[in-house]
């Protein structure tokens, strides 16, 4: 059983950051109950990994018999996941105040892109807008070529939905000493913003240039820092930083030491760029995993994510599982006593909705009553 087995989180549908953090709290070993709208996207159709281990309840909040069932779960629970705009919830009826009062020792995690308060609180946006404003965006890419999205990793998933478990997580903690709960305003922007604290650093001792893209020592510009084209087309990536790492970089590539002497001098890097591009072009990338990969030169093949599974490494350490068919991330971190794992896949809309209302003490009366009322879905 994972830590957090014993642990009822009821997460509100939504999509991206929210239901990351509804997974990976499933798979420490929490109960989730993922509330959803009848007329919804199926989990089990669409293979959503991220409704793996958890329930499905479909409610419907616009009737006040489905707000009213919703506090009534919320009294068994541990912690709601809301996933809307500031003020939706307070609308249905469902704001913190009143779900506090029925749940004194409740934790209320509010996940949005620019947090519940401030200008830009009630306007929509996506991970590309989160990351625009904390400089993340404007230091990604090429040296004279607009920035490039990393994906929707940095807001969404990094600076969202790990900041979400991170904060239930401590909130919890603090409700076992003072049985208190608390609401949690999760901001991507904020997030996004957080994971940009090393280069805050950088700048402030002038190891950064922030004006500038492509140019400093982890955007690419430097020679020992990269990604290269191999013969087969293949691309290979280094990160030889430390001194004693170039060095080595250096034996087993055959640099001539006469050009790749001087490692840190910024005005050498683009020349040196280039010739390091005309050395891993005379390899394939598997003839230079080979020579370099499992040894301090900080080396790795560049795959896409349908490869990854299958690397020797990843294989070894079973970081890929496959639930329904479906090959995916296994639960992380790891647990020596306590191992997270995936209780199932996903569930149909609306699987657990009588089930997870009879377990919560519902009377086989009321649940039938709610289901001709239309206010649960099956």
């Amino acid at each position: 059983m994972g830590p957090l087995n014993g642990f009822t989180v009821i997460e509100l549908g939504g999509i991206g950051p929210a239901p990351m953090g509804g997974m990976i709290l499933a798979d420490m070993g929490a109960e989730v109950i993922r509330i959803e709208r009848a007329n919804g996207t199926d989990p089990k159709q669409m293979r959503d990994v991220s409704a793996r281990g958890k329930k499905s309840v479909v409610l419907n909040l616009k009737q006040p018999e489905g707000v009213e069932t919703l506090l009534r779960m919320i009294e068994n629970a541990d912690v709601l996941i809301d996933p809307y705009r500031p003020g939706v919830c307070e609308k249905l009826g469902l704001g913190p105040e009143v779900c506090l009062q029925r749940n004194p020792r409740l934790v209320f995690a509010r996940m949005t892109g620019w947090g519940q308060e401030g200008p830009l609180a009630h306007a929509a946006g996506h991970d590309i807008n989160y990351i625009s404003l904390t400089g993340a965006l404007f230091a990604t890419g090429r040296r004279g070529e607009k920035p490039v999205p990393p994906l929707n990793l940095v807001g969404d998933m990094g600076g969202g939905g790990m900041l979400l478990v991170n904060g239930v997580l401590a909130a919890l903690l603090e409700t076992a000493s003072s049985g208190k709960g608390q609401a949690i305003d999760v901001a991507m922007v904020d997030g996004a913003a957080q994971l940009m604290w090393m280069f805050h650093g950088f700048q402030a001792i002038g190891g950064w240039d922030a004006s500038q893209r492509g140019a400093n020592l982890l955007d690419g510009a430097a020679h020992f820092y990269d990604t290269y084209e191999c013969a087969d087309g293949q691309f290979i990536s280094v990160g030889s930083i430390e001194p004693q790492f170039y060095a080595l970089l250096k034996q087993l590539a055959e640099l001539p030491e006469e050009e790749f002497g001087n490692q840190n001098d910024p005005a050498l890097w683009p020349e040196l760029t280039d010739k390091l591009a005309a050395v891993f072009k005379r390899k394939t990338q598997a003839q230079w995993c080979e020579i370099m990969e499992g040894t301090d030169v900080c080396f790795a093949p560049v795959l896409s994510f349908m490869d990854a599974p299958s690397h020797p490494a990843n294989v070894a350490r079973n970081t890929y599982i496959e639930v329904d068919g479906v090959t995916q991330p296994a639960p992380a971190p790891r647990f020596s006593r306590t191992p997270s794992t995936v209780s199932h896949g996903p569930h149909s809309l609306g699987q657990d909705t009588e089930a997870t209302l009879a377990a919560m003490g519902f009377a086989e009366s009321e649940i039938k009553q709610l289901l001709e009322s239309g206010t649960l879905g099956r």
